[in-house]
């Protein structure tokens, strides 16, 4: 080991420092190598644990050695278990619960205990023609889940807005290297002006506290082998009176912060504001220079036959956990605009019976003229015309073309009667003509017909 550094016929420096490295990569001087899958192993208290390890050896023929050693700031350094070409030699203080089944180089704790967080390291030696060994080592982490954490809000009684401060506190009965996180609904909570933490997370500061700060707070405890999240808590804030407004139904309304109905009509208020705890409610009514307290409550009710035609009341509103208060006013009027929108409903119903009862007198009249004119005027207009010679049809033609254009002949002509065989007989034949263009026969011995006559276009 103090040669001094040269190279070898393999290629090799011989410096005391890399003299064990040259001889481990050298089958024939007899090599070994050891390896471990993970440098970091997890644990957990009461469960067994196994610590995975692996060898490789140049040759067959030699004597192994698997050694297993711990080490912590608690307890130092000491041997756990050795085995010798398959021959377990346990510690006699640990080898209850530390197990190694050769030629397997992975050890076995069973099982677990915090005192069994630490470093460990596993030795293989050699020895053949030159004694050689290799080691490696690997992290244990010995954890206890965490139970799901607990969130404490003080003062429990709750905090006023602007005045006080209020301190969320997170907690687990159970777990060990806990980390906590603080999430405002759902979203991690970062450090601000008003909000800050503890060392260990483990306290959350709200100073001082406002309105916006309530929300659903919630608290995560993890470790490495566990996590759970708490219930959501909301600190109890005092705040208000904000918002205050007054409201009534939509047709009162005349315009913002006025309203009015009709003598005798009811109606009612109510007066909101957002306030914890819930406000205390008062009305004044303000009429002939004079504030009168009329009423406790939120809502108000007014027999309108029972108040000033004008008169302003007011909504007072007040938390008596802030101190703060707060109103507001509005006018009412009162009007006949309630009796004579009944009394147009009642006058809108009367009209529209009239006009529904004329309109079904007039289709009526209308349909018993059009069946009149149907079947009534055949009889007249026979029993005229059978009253009449055929000489009157002549005249009347021939006056007709005398005194006024025949375009007004045109025209239509309905339920003409024929006269009887005999008195055509009277007339001449030069005037037959006349007659037909009149009046068209098929049949002489047909009582009436009808004589559709289409009056010329003019042009």
């Amino acid at each position: 080991m103090g040669h001094d550094a040269s190279m070898d016929p393999f290629g090799c420096k011989t410096h005391f420092l890399l003299y064990e490295i040259c001889i481990l990569a050298i089958g024939s001087c007899g090599t070994v190598t050891v390896t471990v899958p993970n440098k970091l192993i997890l644990g957990t208290v009461g469960q067994p644990l196994l610590l995975p390890a692996n060898y490789t050896t140049g040759t067959k023929d030699q004597n192994i050695q698997i050694t297993w050693t711990f080490q912590s700031q608690s307890s130092g350094s000491m041997l756990l278990v050795t085995a010798i070409n398959n021959t377990l030699t346990p510690d006699m203080e640990h080898g209850h619960r530390f197990f190694l089944s050769p030629p397997s180089a992975s050890l076995l704790i069973n099982p677990v205990e915090l005192r069994d967080d630490g470093e460990y390291t596993i030795k293989v030696t050699v020895s053949g023609v030159k004694v050689v060994s290799a080691s490696r080592q690997l992290t244990v982490s010995v954890n206890v889940p965490v139970s799901k954490p607990v969130v404490r809000s003080d003062p429990a009684w709750g905090a006023v807005e602007y005045v006080d401060n209020a301190t969320l506190t997170c907690s687990v009965n159970k777990g060990t290297k806990v980390i906590y996180q603080w999430l405002k609904d759902g979203k991690p909570l970062k450090p601000s002006s008003r909000h800050t933490f503890s060392s260990d997370n483990k306290m959350l500061f709200i100073s001082p506290v406002l309105k916006d700060d309530l929300s659903n707070y919630t608290c995560v405890a993890r470790n490495p082998i566990s996590m759970h999240e708490s219930e959501p808590i909301a600190p109890n804030i005092y705040y208000g009176p904000y918002d205050l407004m007054v409201k009534s139904e939509p047709r009162f309304k005349v315009s913002e912060g006025v309203f009015a109905a009709g003598k005798g009509e009811p109606i009612w208020f109510k007066c909101s504001a957002n306030s914890n705890p819930p406000n205390v409610y008062s009305w004044f009514q303000k009429a002939d220079n004079k504030t009168t307290p009329i009423q406790w409550g939120p809502v108000l009710n007014i027999r309108s036959e029972k108040v000033p035609e004008k008169a302003d009341y007011m909504c007072c509103v007040y938390n008596n956990i802030t101190g703060k208060r707060d109103e507001t006013q509005f006018t009412f009027i009162l009007s006949a605009t309630g009796q004579e929108k009944q009394k147009q409903k009642g006058s809108s119903l009367h009209s529209l019976g009239i006009i529904v009862g004329l309109s079904l007198t007039l289709i009526v009249c209308i349909l018993l003229y059009f069946l009149l004119r149907k079947y009534y005027p055949r009889k007249v207009i026979k029993e005229e015309l059978y009253r009449r010679s055929p000489t009157d049809y002549i005249q009347a033609r021939q006056v007709s073309e005398v005194q006024e254009p025949p375009v007004d002949d045109y025209g239509i002509y309905e339920f003409i009667a024929v006269p009887e065989p005999a008195e055509l007989q009277q007339i001449r034949p030069d005037k037959l003509s006349t007659v037909y263009d009149i009046i068209r026969v098929p049949d002489v011995h047909t009582t009436v017909y009808d004589v559709i006559c289409h009056s010329p276009r003019t042009s």
